[in-house]
Formats: structure tokens, C-alpha cells, sequence
């Protein structure tokens, strides 16, 4: 099965498994198919995060893909617009021009294809010639456009029309001569078809070191751009170790920073196990209040430690320990907000957007979550190549001297976070998200709502959501309003977000797996444009 943010992705994902192809090759396939027909998202100019898990050995890996800062970048890179009160982790609207999400300033060394070719070569078995052609044939041939799309085309002028105007490698793509493209009209794009039918002959050392490589560094140099042949050729993917949590008995793996949502994830869910969610009810006051508050110290805890750990000494194994969250639950207030949420001080161990979901006949299991940040990255479509770049350069702290400031080679701290639920060493659910900070959320609000709600798993996705950080609790509109003046009444900020915002709870693509009777449930996110797929 594979749940997928785009339904032709997920059909490119399950073309490889009828063949015989394992998970990993069918993760190749399906993110090559959603850099295609969810450009918007996704792409070979992005970066993520790969959860593998190996059935037979029970083994889990995690692969860090993220961007990195170019060699030429450092923390004085942008300048900030003058701003009363400053602090660390500044907004993109807080540097002059938008430098850090539009152009090619924005753009770090991606890393996609090196992640996805690393878990090719380690655990895959198909050729990545054979796992590039149903990419290469929906680029080749034209895609319809995706409701999503549409809406993200016609409705985001300054993320998506601006930059399709401001930078004509990506207007000759996506925007038409009048208007831009509607519901169900086609767009082809051979450049990025001849882009992968390269990557089919040569192989990803193209990309990272040859002829594709000098199309991307003569188009940054021509610009102003930083990223160079060298970036590229010395990009390297990370193997890392897991973080291991548990919930209720369900053992819980998820990446480690510079992923941080993953500690907010596990954190937050300590947390809660120390109170009886389910028997405060789904939605209630009383369950969002609790929800909302663990929420919130994971965020406030994720700003403080969270950073590339190659650069920062990360205390994550710390923050998700239990006796960390008894500390912090200890301090809610069932029936009352928190008038403020400062960081904790964990125990210091020494020993640091899309997704889909895949699992295969063996119950091998990818979980990957990939972005090129905001919508149509930096705008950047490097003539001749089909694909956009990202702007990874605004996940950092544009203010120099805090922990995720910029410095040439640093991974920016990121919200993706594919998560792995186990029981008994089998697999019981794979999920993950996408919509930045809601990617935590929205994880967690599905685990939740399986495990101590006891909702299946689409029921559990397509519930609606809360989304607890900066002491403000917003509420889809779909949650009753009883429940949403009691959490008012408890002391809560409370934003009921517009029923058009579509985007802002994120989206989740999950899998389960029923071992006592042997089959899969897939979920699709009803937000976004997503399919679950299984045969």
C-alpha cells in the first residue's frame, strides 16, 4: 500500500510494488512522481527526512536529507528589517526583500535525490532506471492539475504567481499567457522529463558532480545565487538513530534533530500518558486543554534546543525521556491554562512539505516527508532542468549567534518528522505530514485519536485538529463551539481558523496494519489531494 499526498504519486508507488519491487524502490517511484504533479510541494530541488524500517531484521533507519547551507553563506547573510522587540527565530516577512524565501539567496544544497539513491543502494533492489519511468511519462505527457494545485496557483499570488513572473523558468512551466492554470487542465514538462531520463542513464553522480550540477552553478553564479558545483559534489545524506519513545505500549520511532519535530512529537506524547486522555473524550475541552498544553512546552522546548547536532550539542534524549515529561505534566493544570510556557532543563545525555507512506508484502515500511519549503520553493526553476529549488535558507535563524543561525554546511532545524508505531516488534502504524509547525500536531493528533480514542484510521486523519504553540491554541472550525468556549474559559487564546484555510492543519498520509488478520489500512488526507493505494 501506499498513502500518498497525490494519487497519481501514490499509482507511480504501487506500479513498482505489483512488479516486485520492495517499499524502498516504490519510495523512489512515488517521490519522483510527487516532484511532478505536487511541484508546488515537492521535488529533486528539496530535501527531507526517510524512515526505513526492515522488517525481517526489525531494524529502523533514519536518513537525514535535509538542505545545507552553502559554503559561501554565513549568519550576516541576510539583512533584517529593523523590528521593535527582535528575537531569535524571525520571520521571513522580517528580512528585507524576503531574501530567505524568494530567489536565489534562498537556495541550500538539496538533498532529495542523495537521500532516496542512499536508501536505494543500502535496501532497494530495482534499478533507479525502471523507477524513474512513471515520472518520466507524467512529465512527458502532461499531468491534470490537482485541485490543490489550482487553488495554490490562482490563491498564493506572492508564492506562487510572483515567483512564476520574477523568475521565467518557472513561469514558462506553470503559468499560462492569461491567468494560470484551473482544475483539470494539463501541464507538461519535458525539461524536467529529459532531467530524469539523465538521472536513468547517469545516475544521481549527474546531479551532484556533473552535467546537471553545472546547469545549477552557472544559473547561481548569473544570479547572485550561492550554491556551487563543489556544494553539491561534497552534499553527503546522514544515517542516523532513531528517537525511541513509547505511548501507551506502542513503541514509537521517529528522526532525530535536525528534525524537531520529532522531539516535539514523542515529548508531547510523554506527556500525555500521564493523564487519562480517553476518558476525557475526543474534542472535549478537557482533551484539547491537556493536548494543547503538552503541545506547547514541546514547541517552546523544540525553539531552545533544537539544531543541527553537527553544530549544536542537542539534549534530545533528555527531552523525550519519561521522567522529563512526569516533570512537566506535573506542572499542567488539568483544569486551567498556563499564563506562560518557558523551556525546561532536560537531563543532558551524552552519547541529536509532503509525505507518504509505504508498506510492502514483507511489512518492510518507508515513511518519508520531503519539502522545498514554501510554496514553489524560491521560485528558482534553473532553465533547462524542470524543477524548482527550494528555500530552505528561511528555516534559519536569520539574527546571528542562536542555535539554528546560519554557518556554511548546517542543516536548518525542520518540523518533518515520518513516524513509526510498533507493537510487539510489529508494525501497528506509519504516518506523517506536511504544513511546518502543524506537522507535529497533526501527528500527534492522529495517534491520539487511534490509540486512546480508539478511531480508525482514516476516521482518525480526516478529524478535525488543534494546533497548540506560541500560547494560542487554534481550533478547526468543524470542532464544536462548546467545546472550543471551554477551552476559552479555561484561560486559552483561542483562533477558530476560517473554514477556507484548507492548508493550515497540515495533512497527514498514514498506513496501519492489522497483524491478527493480516491486512493494511490506508489513509489519505481529505486536505489535500492525497490517495491511499493498495492491492
Amino acid at each position: 500500500m501506499v498513502a500518498s499526498i497525490h494519487p497519481l504519486a501514490a499509482e507511480a508507488g504501487v506500479h513498482i510494488l505489483r512488479k516486485g519491487g520492495n517499499a524502498i524502490d516504490a519510495a523512489v517511484a512515488t517521490s519522483a512522481a510527487m516532484g511532478v504533479v505536487a511541484p508546488q510541494f515537492s521535488g529533486l530541488g528539496g530535501g527531507g527526512f526517510i524512515l526505513i524500517h526492515l522488517a525481517k531484521s526489525g531494524e529502523t533507519i533514519a536518513i537525514d536529507c535535509r538542505e545545507v547551507a552553502p559554503k559561501k553563506a554565513d549568519a550576516a547573510l541576510f539583512k533584517r528589517k529593523a523590528t521593535e522587540g527582535s528575537t531569535h527565530a524571525l520571520g521571513a516577512g522580517e528580512v528585507e526583500e524576503s531574501a530567505n524565501r524568494m530567489g536565489y539567496k534562498a537556495v541550500g544544497v538539496p538533498g532529495n535525490l542523495a537521500g532516496l539513491s542512499l536508501a536505494l543502494e543500502r535496501y532497494g533492489t530495482r534499478a533507479l532506471k525502471e523507477l524513474l519511468e512513471p515520472a518520466i511519462k507524467l512529465a512527458e505527457n502532461g499531468f491534470p492539475v490537482s485541485r490543490r494545485l489550482a487553488q495554490t496557483l490562482a490563491n498564493n499570488i506572492d508564492d506562487a504567481v510572483t515567483k512564476g513572473k520574477l523568475y521565467p523558468g518557472t513561469g514558462k512551466i506553470y503559468l499560462r499567457e492569461r491567468g494560470t492554470y484551473q482544475l483539470n487542465d494539463k501541464i507538461v514538462n519535458t525539461d524536467l522529463a529529459s532531467t530524469f531520463k539523465k538521472l536513468a542513464a547517469n545516475g544521481p553522480e549527474i546531479f551532484y558532480g556533473g552535467q546537471i550540477s553545472e546547469m545549477i552553478e552557472a544559473d547561481m553564479a548569473a544570479h547572485g545565487g550561492l550554491v556551487t558545483i563543489e556544494d553539491l559534489n561534497d552534499y553527503r545524506p546522514i544515517v542516523r538513530k532513531p528517537i525511541v519513545g513509547n505511548y501507551r505500549g506502542y513503541e514509537v520511532l521517529t528522526t532525530p534533530p535536525p528534525s524537531g519535530g520529532g522531539v516535539v512529537d514523542v515529548e508531547t506524547l510523554n506527556i500525555l500518558e500521564e493523564f487519562e486522555l480517553g476518558r476525557l473524550g475526543h474534542n472535549t475541552a478537557k482533551s484539547m486543554h491537556l493536548i494543547s498544553e503538552a503541545m506547547m512546552h514541546g514547541f517552546v522546548d523544540k525553539g531552545k534546543y533544537s539544531a543541527d547536532p553537527g553544530f549544536v550539542e542537542v539534549p534530545y534524549e533528555g527531552l523525550v525521556s519519561k521522567a522529563y515529561a512526569k516533570k512537566v505534566a506535573h506542572g499542567i493544570d488539568p483544569a486551567k491554562a498556563s499564563v506562560s510556557i518557558s523551556p525546561g532543563e532536560p537531563e543532558r545525555f551524552r552519547n541529536d512539505t509532503v509525505h507518504f507512506s509505504i508498506v510492502d508484502k514483507d511489512r518492510n515500511v518507508v515513511a518519508m516527508t520531503e519539502s522545498i519549503e514554501c510554496y514553489f520553493g524560491s521560485g528558482v526553476t534553473v532553465p533547462g532542468t524542470g524543477f524548482l529549488l527550494n528555500d530552505q535558507m528561511h528555516d534559519f535563524d536569520p539574527e546571528p549567534g542562536g542555535i539554528n543561525s546560519i554557518e556554511p554546511g548546517k542543516r536548518p532545524v525542520s518540523n518533518m518528522a515520518p513516524v513509526l508505531l510498533l507493537k510487539d516488534g510489529e508494525l501497528f502504524l506509519t504516518l506523517g505530514g506536511a504544513g511546518g509547525p502543524r506537522i507535529p500536531s497533526s501527528s500527534i493528533a492522529v495517534i491520539t485519536n487511534v490509540v486512546d480514542f480508539g478511531m480508525d484510521i482514516q476516521e482518525a486523519v480526516g478529524a478535525p485538529r488543534i494546533h497548540g504553540q506560541n500560547m494560542e491554541v487554534s481550533v478547526d472550525p468543524a470542532i464544536e463551539e462548546n467545546a472550543r468556549q471551554g477551552l476559552a474559559r479555561m484561560g486559552h487564546k483561542v483562533t477558530v481558523r476560517d473554514e477556507n484555510e484548507w492548508w493550515y492543519f497540515g495533512a497527514v498520509q498514514a498506513i496501519m496494519y492489522d497483524a491478527k488478520n493480516g491486512y493494511l489500512t490506508g489513509a489519505a488526507d481529505p486536505r489535500r489531494d492525497g490517495e491511499a493505494i493498495g492491492y
